[in-house]
């Protein structure tokens, strides 16, 4: 038997090493994936009836690609059964199955096409440029808030069509979604169920004030297209849209910051890696970024659940058994990646889970991800070259969100504004 606890909430505020060696204690036993219990009941949330951890990258893929088997209806981002509703607005999509999952795809896939997301590199860059200008003037300071949160949640809210000064307010309830368990953003964490409820509340009102103004007053913004989307004849509900508005903001805002964060800290350990990157930036861009979220991982795991009575690597499980994929893990799986734990930019191939496993649950919004992160780091290394992460980062408790909260960060040098 394992002795990795993975539903004790103090192992995730384990050091990057103490995990990295409790995942690979794991995934060494001669036959996963094992049994755990889950106990949440005094965290205002039901207990739950236990689930089976992958931590392998086959068996991760393998599920994945099986949705007929492994659904994601029951519940895709908690380990405990919550309400269908509930389970619907909190992950939209993405804790729904076919012929639901596919509609919903179908209706909003066209705003996050390559083709609609090269048509954002523009802004994009200059949201990158902007905020290394400012990091560049006031100096060394909390890199997570003057950068990394930034970043996303500057790109998404403007092309959402989210006014400035409305930034904060949708950060702050982004915070509460993905850190409900941890007592800088919910201090009370018997109040952890309360305070989800209505941090999704306030976005979803929000969202569906938004909507009304755009049914009228159309702008060009994603809402609008939303709002006016109309796709074989169907169209979004407000209760789809408030949804997948959750989806868009808490998605689109933390796996990109925690990601940032954490190239930062990788790329402060190894400064050869940097140094070759510095080099020539955009011959190394690609497969720097993918490497960054590889060991970033920012979704720690997704859920599925057994539909019927079935088999996995000749072990044999029952309709109900549930399943964390834990995409941390099998990122660093020794069996499908030379030396895991390394950073190198240029590893290749490099076919990491950073977001999701091939099947019909692939990250809708991975290729924004992706520009926003070479974007913000282009001008960090072209412009603040001797950037690197100071000190010990404070870490979100999470067992859903590899997040971190702060990292302060130190540099020398000043540019002159570019062009």
């Amino acid at each position: 038997m394992p002795t990795v606890d993975l539903s004790d909430f103090s192992f995730w505020t384990r050091s990057i090493p103490a995990r990295e060696a409790a995942f690979a204690e794991l995934r060494g036993l001669e036959r996963p994936p094992f049994f755990h219990e889950t106990e949440l009941a005094d965290v205002g949330f039901p207990a739950g009836s236990g689930y089976y951890a992958l931590v392998r990258h086959a068996d991760v893929v393998e599920v994945s690609r099986r949705p007929r088997d492994f659904c994601s209806g029951k519940g895709a981002t908690s380990i405990i059964d919550l309400p269908p509703e509930m389970n619907e607005f909190f992950g939209s999509m993405i804790s729904m199955d076919d012929p639901k999952h596919a509609r919903l795809r179908r209706i909003v896939a066209r705003q996050f096409s390559r083709e609609a997301v090269n048509g954002w590199r523009g802004t994009i860059e200059n949201t990158a440029r902007r905020i290394v200008d400012e990091l560049s003037a006031h100096g060394p300071g909390d890199f997570v808030e003057r950068v990394a949160t930034r970043m996303p949640i500057i790109v998404i809210c403007d092309l959402l069509g989210i006014p400035e000064e409305d930034y904060d307010f949708i950060c702050s309830r982004s915070n509460i979604l993905v850190g409900a368990f941890d007592p800088d953003y919910v201090p009370d964490l018997a109040n952890s169920a309360a305070a989800l409820l209505t941090a999704g509340g306030e976005l979803a009102d929000y969202v569906n004030r938004l909507a009304e103004v755009r049914a009228t007053e159309p702008a060009d913004d994603i809402i609008t297209r939303l709002v006016h989307a109309n796709v074989d004849g169907e169209r979004l509900t407000s209760q789809e849209l408030a949804s997948f508005f959750i989806l868009l903001v808490v998605a689109g805002n933390e796996t990109t910051r925690n990601a940032i964060s954490y190239g930062l800290e990788l790329l402060t350990r190894h400064p050869a890696e940097k140094q070759l990157w510095c080099s020539d930036f955009e011959a190394y861009a690609t497969s720097a970024v993918e490497e960054i979220v590889r060991l970033s991982s920012p979704i720690l795991y997704m859920r599925r659940t057994a539909t019927r009575d079935t088999e996995l690597n000749g072990q044999r499980f029952r309709e109900g058994d549930k399943f964390l994929l834990f995409y941390w893990s099998a990122n660093r799986d020794e069996r499908i990646f030379e030396d895991p734990h390394a950073f190198r930019i240029t590893r290749s191939p490099n076919p990491h889970i950073g977001y999701g496993a091939p099947g019909p649950h692939l990250c809708l919004g991975a290729h924004l991800a992706r520009l926003e992160i070479t974007a913000i780091f282009r001008q960090l290394l072209a412009r603040i070259p001797d950037i690197t992460a100071e000190g010990e980062p404070s870490r979100l408790v999470s067992n859903f969100i590899g997040g971190t909260k702060s990292l302060k960060c130190s540099f020398s040098t000043r540019s002159e504004e570019q062009s």
